[in-house]
């Protein structure tokens, strides 16, 4: 089976752009920058990123932001990125950036999204993989601030395709950001939100009828709520599932443990994804490799993960049909 998962056509739409810092390009570029991280070594790093719950993993993650400065460190980061999407077969990307990351230390909108956005364009014309670009607000920040980095993905709506929610859920209700995500939809910005991760099912209830969102981000509590599941299912909301990243922070203790199989076969628009693959152990092939695993499959399951991706993006009709086609094409093969 890692044979045909490794062939298998994929797209992923639950990346945080931020989260694809490997320890080498961390330390070439705290070298480059002149900035001190408090890593004197990989094993040092390897040891920081034993996290137990998702907030210690924040605070390491966006210490590691701490090294990305220039537009040149954003577009080498996502170039990076794009080439492990090369290696796994990854045809469509959807990235989630993290602006307040970066302006909170000073650096510009400009210079965080002319980077990443210069390599995805690179990335189409030589490695003929598409993208989209989605900026993700803080939640744990306040509206104001959303409102602040909207106005400046304005000037940047020829990149940028959506706006999503992410950070901690727990003490921040999707209620805060309910004005920004409005104004988000009016200038046609599409939406998405992490929600039932660490928080509970109502999370989900909430991005989709207070947010109005698109597509949920996680999403695994679902299964908490029978009604929401159902509605789920019947309305054939996607949810971008992370498995990987769901064991490490203990969403579920073992990859036994995880709902995502069972999801699949109750009908949901379940994806895989690798969320933040630097420090959660692994891109999509891991990913996909983790769950066939413990969760034995037939090929034309493993596969549906990647056609209810498709389903799910914001491509145009014409582009969901050419990577269908060559889905179903390599299904029939293998």
């Amino acid at each position: 089976m890692k044979d045909f998962i490794a062939l298998l056509p994929k797209v992923e739409l639950h990346l945080h752009i931020e989260g694809t810092l490997e320890p080498e390009l961390m330390f070439a570029l705290a070298k480059r920058n002149n900035i001190d991280i408090p890593f004197r070594t990989y094993e040092e790093v390897s040891a920081a990123y034993d996290f137990h719950n998702l907030q210690s993993f924040l605070d390491i993650y966006y210490q590691g932001a701490n090294v990305l400065v220039n537009e040149q460190d954003f577009y080498d980061l996502t170039w990076a990125y794009l080439l492990r999407c090369k290696a796994d077969n990854v045809l469509h990307t959807e990235i989630f950036f993290d602006p307040q990351t970066h302006t909170a230390r000073g650096i510009a909108f400009d210079t965080v999204v002319n980077g990443i956005y210069r390599a995805l364009v690179q990335g189409k014309q030589e490695l003929g993989i598409t993208s989209q670009l989605i900026m993700c607000f803080l939640r744990h920040l306040d509206e104001d601030d959303a409102f602040v980095m909207l106005n400046h993905a304005l000037a940047h709506q020829d990149k940028i395709i959506g706006v999503g929610l992410d950070s901690a859920e727990l003490g921040n209700p999707v209620e805060k950001f309910e004005r920004v995500f409005q104004q988000a939809r009016k200038h046609g910005f599409k939406s998405v939100a992490h929600a039932g991760e660490e928080g509970p099912a109502s999370n989900i209830s909430d991005a989709l009828t207070v947010l109005q969102v698109d597509r949920v981000d996680h999403g695994v509590r679902c299964t908490e709520d029978k009604a929401l599941l159902a509605q789920l299912i019947a309305q054939g909301t996607p949810l971008t599932v992370c498995p990987l990243s769901n064991t490490k922070l203990k969403v579920f203790e073992h990859m036994a443990d995880h709902n995502i199989v069972k999801l699949l076969r109750q009908g949901v628009c379940v994806t895989i994804n690798s969320d933040d693959p630097a420090y959660f152990g692994g891109y999509m092939t891991d990913n996909f490799n983790a769950v066939a695993d413990v969760h034995p499959m037939e090929k034309a399951e493993i596969a549906q993960f990647t056609i209810n991706a498709i389903n799910a993006s914001f491509i145009s009709a014409q582009e969901k049909q050419r990577l269908l086609a060559l889905t179903h094409s390599y299904l029939a093969q293998s």
